[in-house]
């Protein structure tokens, strides 16, 4: 972790350099993460087509083994392997990017020059403290709901994509306001990397609907 915090603090001095603004270096190290995990963000994309297409046979079996969950495990995996899903696949560049978060918390915290010159003058004099009007919370907030309704396959997972954005929302709020940028940034090329990639492998954003019914 020590070497990826350095190397984190190396990325953002160079942006500086070039740019002489902390925030907008934040912002150039998240564009460089999102360049580096985009072919994984092409493979979530493909499996959460896959998951959108086996959705009518999913609830079939949820019925029809509703009193078996051993047996329901059982075939749902026989399932997945059958169309090559993996239901963890949609949360790869999210684990990913949980190693970069942690370092640069520890490389945001230690600097001592994060307060000149100030990113937007008035609103965040200081990216290692946090944002003292919560804006940056709140769009954190909302991208995660946005980011959780590109990738969600199943209703039952509404409940989650309310508790998760307030979740990272509140986290938010406590956070050094450049690593709430960070993901907020984050979130952003995220969400522009889901629509260019939807549009190419034909993804419609919603459930594939049951023709049987």
């Amino acid at each position: 972790m020590r070497f990826l915090s350095d190397l984190m603090a190396s990325i953002l001095e160079f942006f500086y350099s070039y740019l002489g603004n902390w925030g907008y270096a934040i912002i150039g190290l998240t564009l460089i993460v999102r360049l580096i995990i985009w072919p994984l963000t092409i493979k979530q994309q493909k499996s959460l087509k896959r998951m959108q297409e086996i959705q009518p046979q999913l609830k079939k079996l949820q019925e029809k083994y509703k009193n078996n969950p051993e047996k329901l495990n059982k075939e749902m995996l026989a399932l997945y392997q059958k169309h090559g899903v993996n239901p963890m696949g949609g949360c790869l560049p999210l684990l990913l990017q949980f190693p970069i978060i942690i370092a640069l918390f520890t490389v945001l915290r230690n600097m001592e020059y994060t307060g000149s010159p100030v990113f937007i003058p008035g609103w965040i004099n200081d990216l290692s403290v946090p944002d003292p009007y919560y804006i940056l919370p709140v769009l954190a907030a909302v991208t995660t709901y946005i980011t959780q309704k590109q990738m969600a396959t199943d209703p039952s997972q509404a409940q989650m994509m309310m508790f998760m954005p307030l979740l990272i929302g509140w986290f938010a709020t406590r956070f050094p306001a450049g690593l709430a940028l960070y993901w907020v940034a984050s979130n952003v090329f995220g969400i522009i990397q889901h629509i260019i990639a939807g549009g190419q492998l034909g993804l419609k954003g919603e459930l594939a609907p049951d023709e049987n019914n």
